[in-house]
């Protein structure tokens, strides 16, 4: 399976880059520090990749508080690793690890 999301409409995809992730573990998607130009809609697509087949989620809104209040909560490292991870020699090998707080 590998995972993507929509940005309000199709074909519009989230782009990753540095405050966009997308986990191909999970199927998460994590936004850092959004912005106003990051409200709108994101629907997860799931792919399978050997019959090529595509199944969407329901759209997920996201929107900006206008308090200007955020939560607050503990540091937390969000870590999932299993106890090992065995890889071919000259792969290459992706672990994520996501810090949370404020």
């Amino acid at each position: 399976l590998t995972y993507a999301w929509i940005f309000n409409e199709y074909p519009t995809f989230v782009q990753q880059d540095n405050r966009r992730f997308v986990s191909q573990e999970t199927g998460n998607l994590y936004i850092a520090k959004v912005e106003t130009s990051d409200v709108g809609n994101y629907t997860c697509v799931v792919t399978n990749t050997v019959t090529n087949s595509k199944v969407l989620g329901p759209p997920t809104p996201l929107v900006l508080r206008n308090d200007g209040v955020m939560g607050e909560y503990e540091p937390k490292i969000e870590v999932q690793f299993p106890e090992t991870v065995p890889s071919a020699k000259g792969t290459t090998v992706k672990l994520e690890c996501f810090a949370l707080g404020k």
